[in-house]
């Protein structure tokens, strides 16, 4: 189904042709109705040159008589041995109107006929003809040169033709050459579409763009980025899941082992101490999977969701108030310490995740008498967990008595560090801080600059 759907898409050869062609076309005609039009102007230029130059030949044989023969059109016309030889005809009137000559088959025109260019219908039925008409210099005579303005539109028509007809020829034949030019000057992009199908994103190696050309060298840049921050992912993704394997191993076999000999033990002490690994091993796989379920929800927001505004310093609020009952459980003190309000861009669910896992280290990592404090600060784009306890070097008693469980610090601190990449901050663990305090610090990027108007 999908080589079926993937076959009937068009292709991008098609494509570029398609819009090459449709410009070629457009500009093709526009330069084909130009042509056609000055063709017909430049014909029309032509004709009334010649009935002038006619006009000025005849115009001093006029002095002396040209005669009243009058010579039929049909006679004329075997003369005719050129596309462009027109038949022409010539009337001549003295000065008080009296004809002298008339040569062609053009029907006799008014004698008042004004000088100069102008379109007369003559005949019956009426047909227009083209005519120039002068006088002579003493204006005894009064000439005039006609010619049917149909053989004149043919004529123009002709010359028109001449002036389009390569471009006619032209159209095909550019269209061919550049279907061809097109899918050559494909082909790089084909070779680079059949080496990204080959890609094994478990075994990466390099794309190399087939040819130099700066847009293939870009895509081919963006797409080994990819291919490196997904097979990142991968190996970040496996190697986790490897870790929480191996600690979600653990618990089960001994919650296996201590069902089996609280089922065995008499009633008394040992079935009790057998029963309290048992919740403990079962505490401590329950927060495995929590883990692992963060993790998973961070991958999905990456992919899924969209960053919202929010407001860090209320979701810090919120969970050290959830925490505090917890904490004072415990003998430690939670607190915050934040000067209002922190506006961010991104995941609350995730941030808040993030900051729920520095919050449960601190507290389950620390004896009791411990001071946690939850630090916001706006200006420098930081929120840190700090404490003021040993070395977290193993399970305080406290967590028991609160809890919470504890886990191995490097699995709840990788979820926090996936959250931070999410949101384009670093997280900086184990910080020493004055007092000998130590903070687990999330660092944000800067705040955008906002757009000028």
């Amino acid at each position: 189904m999908k080589t079926v759907a993937r076959a009937a898409l068009p292709t991008l050869t098609r494509h570029l042709l398609a819009w090459a062609l449709g410009a070629l076309v457009l500009v093709w005609g526009v330069f084909i109705v130009m042509g056609y039009t000055t063709g017909e102007l430049e014909a029309d230029e032509l004709t009334d040159g010649h009935l002038a130059s006619v006009s000025s030949l005849l115009l001093p044989l006029a002095a002396e008589g040209l005669g009243q023969r009058r010579v039929p059109a049909a006679s004329l016309s075997e003369l005719k041995a050129h596309d462009y030889q027109q038949s022409m005809s010539v009337v001549v009137w003295d000065a008080r109107g009296q004809l002298m000559s008339h040569t062609g088959d053009a029907p006799l025109p008014r004698f008042d006929s004004a000088e100069g260019f102008s379109t007369l219908h003559l005949g019956q039925p009426p047909r227009p003809w083209r005519a120039f008409t002068r006088w002579d210099e003493g204006r005894t005579r009064k000439l005039m040169v006609l010619l049917s303005q149909g053989e004149r539109d043919d004529l123009a028509q002709d010359i028109a033709q001449q002036v389009i007809e390569p471009g006619l020829w032209l159209l095909p034949v550019v269209a061919l050459v550049l279907g061809l030019a097109i899918h050559r000057g494909l082909r790089p992009l084909r070779t680079l579409a059949e080496e990204v199908h080959a890609l094994d994103v478990q075994q990466p190696k390099p794309l190399r763009a087939p040819a130099n050309y700066e847009e293939l060298a870009a895509t081919e840049e963006a797409i080994n980025r990819l291919v490196e921050r997904y097979h990142a992912a991968l190996t970040r993704e496996r190697d986790l899941a490897d870790e929480f394997a191996h600690e979600l191993r653990t618990p089960l076999a001994s919650l296996a082992l201590q069902t089996r000999a609280a089922a065995d033990a008499a009633p008394g002490a040992a079935q009790q101490s057998a029963l309290a690994s048992v919740r403990a091993d079962a505490l401590r796989a329950g927060a495995v999977l929590s883990h692992l379920l963060a993790l998973a929800r961070a991958s999905r927001a990456e992919l899924d969701e969209a960053a919202q505004p929010l407001d860090l310093d209320e979701v810090a609020r919120r969970l050290v108030g959830e925490y505090a009952p917890a904490a004072h459980a415990a003998g430690s003190d939670l607190g915050l310490s934040s000067p209002g309000h922190f506006p961010l861009a991104g995941h609350a669910l995730l941030l808040e995740l993030a900051l729920r896992n520095l919050i449960e280290n601190a507290l389950a990592h620390t004896p009791p008498g411990t001071q946690v404090e939850v630090e916001l600060d706006p200006a420098a784009r930081w929120l840190q967990v700090s404490d003021d306890g040993p070395a977290r070097e193993g399970a305080a008693t406290a967590s028991t008595q609160s809890g919470l469980q504890p886990l191995k610090l490097g699995l709840g601190h990788r979820v926090v560090e996936k959250v931070a990449s999410l949101h384009g901050a670093g997280f900086e663990p184990a910080i020493a801080l004055p007092g000998g305090r130590r903070g687990w610090r999330l660092v944000f990027p800067p705040e955008p600059a906002p757009v000028q108007a």
